[in-house]
């Protein structure tokens, strides 16, 4: 499996500095770094059961946007968008819902909807694909991984795959013996025409080859993030599309118009942010206010 990594904050090893670490945790939040580390897990797994002719491009951001695209596999049998969690403990995934669920069985909303949030980065990526005029003989698919052990999760119906860390061998299993809509040389094609920079209305159409009961690709008048019509932060999840892919027949939540008007942020810093700022002011300062007795008294 060819890997292509472009994640952010990382030097030319792969390694992430502490400052850089600190950098893409206020832009991504609390759970960019984990999560990054739980990537690294299921790629490793991957890598080995994966055999040759699949491409995995690590940390994709949409051009002119901040939409990163965590893992984007490609293979014989189509195109997967994968998003890895670090979360560990008690899940319930049912349609469109992520939930927590306590020690006396109550599920409740969790904070970050995984469910959602994989769901649209599968249509936004289809829709990126559409504007880069590539012919899809089928849907991008869209999978939640929990990397963590300690993940327990009960099933019912989830709009997207969820697998678990002891699934990835089943996951991978499926993936080999998907049936192939393309050849395998046209893969690598595929690869470069989504890292290419370059404006769609300079490029050809990309289609393996014609596909009984598909139609011809539209050409499109040029990329623009704002067309995808997506965005999310911790903070606030936004629905699916009402005409996102999913791997099951269950219809997603109605789509909701996003404001107008973004919310004016101190010095463009989100919420979270701010949080994570002014906790490590107070660090730096009691680390300060240490060093300040412990000189006194020594003195």
């Amino acid at each position: 499996m060819k890997i292509i990594d472009q994640t952010s904050q990382q030097d030319a090893k792969g390694n992430i500095s502490i400052v850089a670490r600190i950098r893409g945790t206020l832009k991504y939040g609390l759970s960019w770094y984990p999560d990054l580390e739980a990537q690294k897990l299921v790629i490793a797994q991957l890598e080995r059961l994966l055999e040759r002719g699949f491409v995995l491009i690590r940390n994709f951001n949409l051009p002119g946007s901040e939409i990163v695209i965590p893992l984007i596999l490609l293979g014989a049998g189509g195109v997967w968008v994968i998003y890895v969690t670090s979360a560990k403990g008690n899940f319930e995934a049912r349609g469109d819902q992520w939930n927590t669920v306590n020690n006396d069985g109550k599920a409740m909303p969790a904070s970050i909807n995984y469910i959602t949030r994989v769901a649209q980065l599968g249509t936004v990526f289809q829709k990126f694909l559409k504007i880069q005029k590539v012919d899809m003989p089928c849907p991008v698919e869209a999978v939640l991984i929990a990397a963590d052990p300690g993940a327990q999760i009960e099933s019912n119906r989830p709009m997207v795959r969820v697998v678990r860390s002891d699934a990835l061998k089943q996951f991978a299993g499926t993936l080999l013996q998907a049936r192939p809509v393309w050849r395998t040389d046209f893969i690598h094609d595929l690869a470069d025409r989504i890292l290419e920079a370059i404006p769609p209305q300079e490029l050809k159409p990309l289609t393996p080859g014609v596909v009984a009961g598909q139609a011809a690709p539209r050409a499109e008048q040029g990329f623009n993030p704002n067309d995808l019509g997506f965005a999310f932060d911790e903070s606030q999840e936004q629905p699916v599309e009402e005409n996102a892919p999913s791997a099951t027949p269950l219809p997603p939540a109605p789509a909701r118009q996003l404001p107008a008007k973004k919310k004016k942020r101190l010095f463009g810093l989100s919420d979270t942010q701010i949080i994570i700022l002014a906790g490590l002011g107070i660090a730096w300062l009691c680390v300060l206010f240490g060093l300040v007795i412990i000189l006194s008294v020594s003195l």
